[in-house]
């Protein structure tokens, strides 16, 4: 009889995606999860796009519930939550993420590289809430989060 296989831990990853740096970015975060063995989910890559799904004949009403629906299904699934800081101010979409997995009693880990803030140097108390002083400044540094 085979041992079952071990289960590998999900990361739900958030934040920008919308100009080619930022998804390129996004990738290397994946890639560096990945790297250790856990199993990510990347919205730009494993989730669903407005511009897709209006092509297959759905209204954007229909489009935009179907990803909402899919991005907290897999919130709720996760074992990590990944909120990336990073931009001019946090991606709206990714703080609305961050709330659903800190309402969700998720683990969740910031990722913030950029140094810009709105806050005189300081980052919105509600984003840092959830993370709990576990914010990473680079990729390498998550590892101390792991």
């Amino acid at each position: 009889m085979k041992p079952a296989a071990e289960k590998k831990l999900r990361v739900y990853i958030s934040g920008p995606l919308f100009t080619w740096a930022e998804r390129a970015f996004n990738e290397q975060v994946s890639a560096f999860f990945e790297e250790r063995g856990y199993e990510t989910f990347l919205p730009q890559r494993d989730g669903l796009l407005l511009a897709d799904l209006l092509s297959r004949g759905m209204t954007e009403q229909e489009a935009l519930e179907r990803i909402f629906i899919l991005d907290v299904k897999t919130i709720a699934d996760c074992d990590l939550f990944l909120f990336n800081f990073d931009g001019r101010v946090p991606d709206e979409g990714a703080c609305v993420e961050l709330g659903i997995a800190f309402a969700k009693e998720k683990r969740c880990i910031g990722l913030k590289t950029d140094c810009r803030t709105l806050m005189a140097g300081l980052d919105n108390p509600l984003l840092l809430g959830p993370l709990e002083g576990r914010i990473a400044r680079s990729i390498a540094e998550l590892d101390r989060f792991l």
